[in-house]
């Protein structure tokens, strides 16, 4: 087993608090990590064969410590975010251009709300304004598809195609298959999650939460607490660690 990619929730404060998150995130969540643990972590995951992380929460953007982590991990590996866009005003986005990550991407949670939808398309092409790799993460229910057909055609109009547009289907409960979700992408090719035809574990990548546990994903309710922030912990805590399906209750 070589883990390749991490997924670190920096924090589980988030100030959307969406109903369906699986982090539980909301205004007054917390955080286990300090700056320091986060670099001296992944610096470890690093130089054992990680090539990687992505930061998420929660909102990554709302942990005090982020835009330090990013920049002292600068040239260490692969460092992407992923934020809701709510605090991406343009005193952030002055200070992300200056950590400069790798990649940011933006999500549009509700794509029946036009605002939303519009608001991450800007975004999206602020990034790109001040050299920033970006792209949308557009999550999917199945009971929503077309407003989710109608604003994945919005932002391929505004110029951001599906190689930039990662499609998530809802987890849990209202989840679309994968055909449903094909249509979303307008029957072209698209990028979802990995576990899209069947749940399973990848070899390459498992997800460390705020809370300092690791899971095999970030959805599935099998965690195991890391014991210490190491590549050698990260290793040992899921070599026996099971994974629960996160599917919809139709057994999607």
């Amino acid at each position: 087993m070589t883990i390749e990619r991490i997924s670190i929730e920096v924090t589980n404060r988030c100030g959307k608090a969406c109903w369906f998150c699986y982090n539980h995130s909301q205004p007054g969540g917390a955080t286990e990590w300090t700056p320091d643990e986060l670099v001296a972590f992944v610096r470890d995951c690093a130089a054992h064969g990680v090539r990687a992380v992505s930061f998420g929460g929660g909102e990554p953007l709302q942990y005090d410590g982020i835009f330090d982590v990013l920049e002292r991990l600068r040239g260490t590996l692969f460092r992407s975010l992923t934020t809701n866009g709510l605090p991406l005003d343009d005193d952030v986005l002055q200070r992300l251009t200056v950590a400069a990550p790798d990649k940011v991407h933006v999500s549009i949670h509700f794509p029946e709300r036009r605002a939303e939808v519009e608001r991450v398309v800007e975004q999206v092409h602020a990034l790109d304004r001040h050299g920033i790799k970006s792209g949308i993460n557009l999550l999917t229910a199945r009971s929503n598809l077309p407003a989710a057909r109608e604003a994945a055609e919005y932002v391929r109009a505004a110029g951001i195609g599906n190689e930039r547009i990662v499609y998530l289907p809802m987890r849990g409960q209202d989840t679309p298959t994968p055909d449903e979700l094909a249509t979303v992408a307008g029957g072209q090719h698209f990028q979802s999650m990995t576990c899209l035809m069947g749940c399973g574990k990848s070899p390459r990548f498992c997800s460390i939460g705020w809370d300092k546990t690791v899971a095999w994903c970030s959805y599935t309710k099998t965690r195991a607490k890391l014991p210490e922030l190491t590549h050698r912990a990260l290793r040992a805590a899921v070599a026996d660690l099971g994974l629960e399906f996160c599917g919809g209750t139709d057994g999607r």
